[in-house]
Formats: structure tokens, C-alpha cells, sequence
């Protein structure tokens, strides 16, 4: 009986390693640990996003704001990307999913100082707004983009 506990714990610690060292999602967040720091990270995404053919609409420096009205923030930048030929067949669809896009990417650091770039699943988007199957080809496509431009801008 000892030893069926310990080798639960062991499986435990094991699978909360792989994890923190891997993607993370929740509720149609992607989450990625970068190797680089949050001004890199955030320039090699701007970087892939362009390189991809997309547009980037805006950037919002969280932290600058919040140095603004005197309150600390650690590294915290969202891009706001995208394209019509992307995301209108969704909004053709369910015009709701124009709440979620263009797509947004944000390049936080946590309090160890680790970098994380996080953005939201496509096809968690695609089902939150009941886009259907005609567009899955443009969710399959922005899915498989989004995952190629975080890879790039988080891996050495």
C-alpha cells in the first residue's frame, strides 16, 4: 500500500514538472513558456506576425500604463494582430466572434521572472461563439498559424 502512494506522488510531481516546463491551457488559453525575456519575446512575435502576413493593429503595454498612475506591474505587453481573409469566415458565421478578434497575444513575466507568452485557442473562440462548420477550415488554418508564431517567437 506504501509504495502504490509514493509512486503516485512520484507520478504527481513528475507530471506537475513536465507541465510548468511545457504549454499550459485553461478555458481556451495558450500559454507557452518563452526563452527569452518579455522584450524579446514580444519582438520576436511582432517579428513572426509580420513575417506571416499579418497586421498588427495595436500594442498595449500594461505595465507602462500602470507606471502611469504609480502602481507596479511586472512586464506585461498585449500585440493585437490579424487579418480579414482569417477572421471573417468565423464572423460570417456568428458576427459575436468580432468581440475576440483580431487575435491578441500577451508576453507576461511571473514572479519567479520567468517570460510566458499566452493567447487564445481558435477553436476554443470557434465554439464559444457556435461558429460552425463552414468555417473550420479558418479556425484549422488560424489554429495552426498561431501555434507555428508562438513556436517561433518562444523557442531558441
Amino acid at each position: 500500500m506504501k509504495l502504490s502512494i509514493l509512486i503516485r506522488i512520484l507520478v504527481l510531481i513528475a507530471a506537475t514538472c513536465s507541465w510548468e516546463a511545457q504549454a499550459m491551457a485553461a478555458d481556451g488559453l495558450i500559454t507557452i513558456k518563452s526563452s527569452f525575456g518579455p522584450e524579446d519575446t514580444m519582438k520576436r512575435l511582432e517579428a513572426e506576425v509580420k513575417a506571416k502576413g499579418l497586421t498588427v493593429f495595436a500594442h498595449v503595454d500594461h505595465a507602462a500604463g500602470a507606471a502611469t498612475v504609480g502602481l507596479p506591474l511586472r512586464p506585461t505587453d498585449l500585440i493585437i494582430f490579424g487579418n480579414a481573409k482569417g477572421g471573417t469566415p468565423l464572423m460570417q458565421q456568428a458576427q459575436t466572434v468580432g468581440i475576440d478578434l483580431p487575435l491578441k497575444a500577451l508576453v507576461w513575466q511571473d514572479e519567479q521572472g520567468v517570460t510566458w507568452l499566452s493567447y487564445n485557442d481558435p477553436a476554443y473562440l470557434a465554439g464559444r461563439h457556435g461558429v460552425g462548420e463552414p468555417a473550420k477550415a479558418a479556425v484549422t488554418a488560424m489554429t495552426g498559424a498561431l501555434h507555428a508564431i508562438a513556436a517561433k517567437a518562444t523557442a531558441p
